[in-house]
């Protein structure tokens, strides 16, 4: 299943992540994202994506890297993309698939429960929050 990522950093560095609501994975922090509709391309499903988990409005840019998951039922094949906020002084809210929404530090993140693999995952692409 064909699915998107978004890796949005704040003016600060910070990285935005959402507390999963549904599985899998809920429960666990992560960037936010989900599956790509039909008629979509990526930058259009990620743009939409953070808009619906987030309410904030960006850019999509640059695919940052690629990885797939198994999950019970089906592998999902995840694009991340970095994203640019189009109104930096916008505020997060948490909605759609998302319980909470925030920007963290890299120390802020690690002491949050996240989705497998993704703290490693993004420092091996170079995009962890400064």
């Amino acid at each position: 299943m064909p699915c998107v990522g978004a890796v949005v950093h704040d003016a600060d560095g910070r990285l935005l992540v959402v507390l999963r609501a549904n599985d899998p994975d809920r429960g666990c922090w992560s960037v936010p994202g989900g599956r790509v509709e039909a008629g979509e391309d990526d930058a259009a499903a990620v743009v939409r994506e953070v808009a619906e988990e987030t309410g904030l409005d960006v850019v999509a840019g640059a695919v940052v890297g690629r990885l797939e998951v198994t999950g019970p039922d089906r592998v999902y094949a995840i694009t991340d993309l970095a994203c640019t906020l189009v109104d930096p002084a916008q505020v997060p809210v948490a909605g759609d698939d998302a319980a909470d929404v925030a920007f963290v530090t890299l120390a802020e993140l690690t002491a949050r429960p996240c989705t497998p693999g993704l703290v490693d995952t993004l420092g091996a692409w170079g995009v962890l929050p400064g």
